[in-house]
């Protein structure tokens, strides 16, 4: 869980001014690292993948009929 999403953020702003956007194979090498990482944790993989789908459905159902609704005005 990110605990201060505002230093993430200027971080990563900070990170793409100085070093430039990731490529392809860099990116691949973050994201694995950063999984291992959280198995080591024991976060990963998640116990129950399935956990939290139905609320994320009902909230893309709920965005979905906005813009439906908001585009034919």
């Amino acid at each position: 869980m990110i605990k201060n999403p505002d230093l993430l953020k200027k971080f990563e702003d900070e990170f793409i001014r100085n070093e430039g956007r990731l490529n392809y194979r860099q990116s691949l090498r973050l994201f694995t690292d950063m999984w291992e990482e959280g198995v080591r944790l024991g976060i990963l993989p998640p116990k129950d993948p399935l956990e939290g789908l139905e609320v994320d459905i009902k909230i893309a159902k709920v965005l979905n009929s906005c813009l439906k609704n908001s585009s034919q005005k």
